[in-house]
């Protein structure tokens, strides 16, 4: 069984380790404990990561944020993976940081990668583990805040969310999206 599982970003080093980054930073840690590799391919940064019988293909899109989904799109086909086994990892303003949410399917809430993404599917009946970054910006300054670093008191907290995020995927890819929300969604 293959999964094809999406981390949401922008590429270049002036968007690392920013807010809206988190999908990469999530996969590049996944990648890591697994000792695997990216490599630039086609739309994408690819590699493959095995766990439990299962086959995560992992990309993180070279299209920038806002034409995520033709990268998403080739590498379904490419891959030939059915959109049931599609996840999407996306920073999520409307969740405090330190919330994880799974969810099967839901609205673009705004945010740019998604709406590409449904765009380019034509619905929204994908998965997404949506990654909380908070709101904690001024009325009009949302692009500023998640193209921003995450601040100093919140950087502690990383690597645990980002471990969680990574148990959440390999749930989502093992036992579902429905049992892995009941374990993870709080």
């Amino acid at each position: 069984m293959k999964y094809l599982i999406v981390g949401l970003g922008n590429i270049g080093p002036e968007y690392a380790d920013t807010r809206h980054n988190i999908g990469f930073m999530v996969l590049d840690e996944l990648a890591k404990q697994e000792g695997a590799k990216f490599y630039s391919m086609r739309l994408a940064y690819y590699t493959e990561v095995s766990f439990k019988g299962r086959t995560l293909c992992l990309i993180k899109p070279t299209t920038y944020m806002n034409l995520s989904g033709k990268a998403l799109n080739h590498w379904m086909k490419d891959l030939k993976i059915p959109v049931e086994n599609v996840l999407v990892i996306v920073d999520d303003i409307a969740l405090p940081l330190g919330t994880l949410r799974l969810k099967p399917k839901g609205s673009a809430a705004g945010h740019n990668g998604l709406k590409n993404i449904e765009a380019t599917l034509g619905h929204n009946n994908y998965a997404r583990l949506r990654f909380g970054v908070s709101d904690n910006f001024p009325k009009g300054r949302q692009v500023d805040y998640v193209l921003n670093s995450f601040d100093e008191d919140e950087k502690p907290e990383l690597p645990a969310l980002i471990d969680r995020s990574i148990e959440m995927i390999k749930g989502f890819a093992t036992i579902g999206t429905e049992l892995t929300m009941t374990r993870f969604n709080k």
